[in-house]
């Protein structure tokens, strides 16, 4: 195989892997931001580029000239519309710019489209190109006629409109980053744009004559298309979304990887075993199958390293952290799992049949596993009794227990406090009294229990926490992601319609519970901008104080139990709110009261604060439909 066959081939696979390349970023783009009007311009332009590139690649291989020359007219559907396209993009990048189109720019991309739409017609009936030349030439295309001058012509201003608009969005560009993100989108927009355009229509005689340089000018430009695409793309991929920057290159990255890479690489290697020749093109499925294995390999193995390097920056550390965190999480599932095996064991040392375990939260007991059949308890009893525990009762080694019906009832308390029951095992009381080695495997079977729900509480508190910063990272994202291109969006206020986010109300209600016996927290309240809230203004004379108080009461009487209250786990929440905040008492002795160490009364006190702001939320959202019925009906 001479250089020209060597560069030809290598032609032919650089066109497939960019039909490949762009096909997938067409995906990506179809995926991940569509809802963006720079990412549906940009899946345009990699849809003509598939066209284009899919026409000249299978053009290559079939030998037929009436089928040539037909794949030849399939490529000049994609080139046809890659002018309006370019339009299009151009306009969607100024816009975000903060420079939307008055109807001019509007107008005249339709113009330009529908120009494309003349040509397109004109594709089948030779009138656009002409017919098929493969006599004498360097490689097959089709001729130029006196409508080529025209489009060309066509293609030239309207790419020189689209660069244009591609400036003014990068002087408009606000931050640094934007500004280099719009150089890139810039400059990745060449390789479309310059290697789509068939240039054989005007250099024909100069391809014949100098073959070499030819093929080594398409295999560069075709190199330079395959690289510059990815570039686009990565640009275009920070439009229209508030994920922070290396998700968003994390993403792209392993797109690219296992998509086009891997894709290019098998048909590349598949493609130059099967032109080998025997006994070389026996090998080409194996090579196929091995490398595609091989490639996923690799990206799997090595994409944490460069992630950890490349990607993560200085925030390396913190995220490898979340991250293992998501590989160690200890789901309810693997607690209930573990218990269970716990459990099993006790029986076993105790030649008993039934045993439980349960765990305490703000709700109440929650059952988590049983063993030996289903456990038949008074919960409110039991709950009372567990409220009431106190030393000096029967041990297993280091931990209490007490009867409840024919269980043997051991309270599980935190390491850390040891007034905060966790949860308890119940277990069939023995026949025989234990002694020995049997209370020594009890009490380590009952301190690993104990260890799983303290973890288990643990992570709850860490999760409670990621929540509430969740709703303001959230914020803070979008906004960053809002001045990439135009700093003003960060200014424009919030649908004045849109009901405040429950984090941000959750704030509202705990600052003015502080102050709900008198303060600036309450008679300047934000809860004041809610509807429900400015209609008790109205039952109370206009006094802030009174209307914000009211709402507060209200909210926390939905959330009071039915029956005469008592100092259970189901009544914790409102017996927190109704002694801590309603009556003013202490910390100390709203605790000593509950029966609860004062950090375990913080905790169950933000739950109660949570509930709280759920219970305003679903009042403001009622108050909000009772305001647009009239209104509905008054527009009927």
């Amino acid at each position: 195989m001479n250089l020209l066959n060597i560069l030809q081939t290598l032609n032919q696979l650089l066109a497939a892997g960019i039909a490949i390349t762009a096909f997938s970023l067409l995906l990506y783009a179809l995926t991940f931001n569509l809802k963006d009007r720079v990412a549906r311009s940009f899946a345009f332009i990699m849809a003509c580029v598939v066209v284009v590139f899919v026409g000249e690649s299978v053009a290559d291989v079939v030998r037929s000239p009436r089928w040539i020359q037909i794949w030849y007219q399939v490529q000049w559907i994609g080139i046809v519309f890659l002018p309006p396209a370019y339009v299009l993009l151009s306009d969607a990048v100024l816009a975000t710019t903060g420079r939307p189109s008055r109807g001019r720019r509007t107008k005249l991309i339709k113009v330009a489209f529908a120009i494309s739409g003349i040509f397109l017609v004109m594709i089948p009936f030779s009138l656009l190109v002409g017919p098929l030349a493969a006599e004498n030439v360097v490689a097959p295309h089709l001729e130029r006629t006196g409508l080529t001058w025209i489009f060309s012509a066509f293609y030239i201003l309207c790419m020189i409109w689209a660069w244009v608009n591609f400036q003014r969005a990068f002087h408009r560009t606000v931050t640094r980053s934007g500004q280099r993100r719009m150089m890139y989108l810039i400059g990745g927009a060449l390789a479309p744009a310059l290697g789509s355009f068939p240039y054989l229509l005007f250099g024909s005689d100069f391809a014949s004559g100098h073959p070499y340089v030819f093929w080594l000018a398409a295999v560069v430009s075709n190199i330079l298309v395959s690289g510059l695409i990815v570039i686009m793309a990565y640009a275009v991929a920070f439009f229209g979304v508030s994920w922070p920057d290396r998700v968003i290159k994390r993403r792209l990255t392993k797109w690219v990887l296992r998509g086009p890479v891997t894709a290019s690489t098998v048909l590349a290697l598949t493609t130059i075993f099967r032109r080998a020749g025997e006994p070389f093109s026996l090998f080409a499925p194996v090579v196929m199958a091995g490398v595609f294995l091989l490639m996923q390999y690799f990206i799997t193995m090595f994409s944490p390293l460069w992630e950890h390097w490349f990607l993560l920056g200085e925030s390396k550390d913190s995220l490898a952290l979340l991250q293992n965190l998501q590989e160690r999480l200890f789901t309810l599932e693997d607690l209930k799992q573990f218990l269970e095996s716990v459990l099993a064991a006790i029986c076993d040392q105790l030649q008993t049949k039934q045993a439980f375990a349960a765990a305490l939260t703000a709700a109440g007991m929650d059952y988590l596993v049983t063993v030996g059949g289903k456990v038949d308890l008074n919960g409110e009893e039991l709950t009372e009794k567990l409220q009431n525990v106190s030393p000096g009762r029967e041990r297993i080694g280091d931990y209490e227990l007490f009867s409840s019906g024919k269980f043997w009832i051991i309270p599980l308390f935190s390491s850390t406090m040891p007034d905060e029951i966790l949860g308890l095992i119940g277990v069939e009381t023995p026949d025989e009294s234990l002694h020995g080695e049997k209370i020594e495997a009890l009490q380590i079977l009952i301190g690993r229990a104990q260890q799983a729900l303290e973890d288990r509480s643990f992570q709850q508190q860490v999760f409670s926490t990621i929540e509430d910063l969740t709703p303001q990272m959230n914020r803070i994202q979008q906004m960053r992601a809002a001045a990439r291109y135009d700093g003003t969006k960060v200014l424009m206020s919030e649908n004045p319609d849109q009901i405040v986010d429950e984090g941000t109300l959750t704030e509202w209600v705990r600052d003015a519970l502080s102050d709900y016996w008198g303060g600036p927290d309450l008679s300047e309240s934000p809860l004041l901008q809610l509807e429900v809230v400015q209609n008790s203004l109205d039952e109370h004379d206009g006094v802030s104080v009174k209307a914000v108080r009211a709402i507060l009461r209200e909210a926390i009487d939905k959330i009071r139990p039915e029956g005469t209250r008592r100092f259970t786990l189901d009544w914790v929440l409102y017996n927190i709110l109704e002694l801590k905040f309603l009556k003013g008492q202490k910390v100390r002795d709203v605790a000593k009261r509950l029966a609860m160490s004062e950090a375990n009364l913080y905790r169950k006190q933000k739950i109660a604060i949570e509930v709280v702001a759920k219970t305003i939320l679903e009042m403001e959202k009622q108050a909000r439909e009772e305001l647009k019925e009239p209104e509905e009906k008054a527009i009927k």
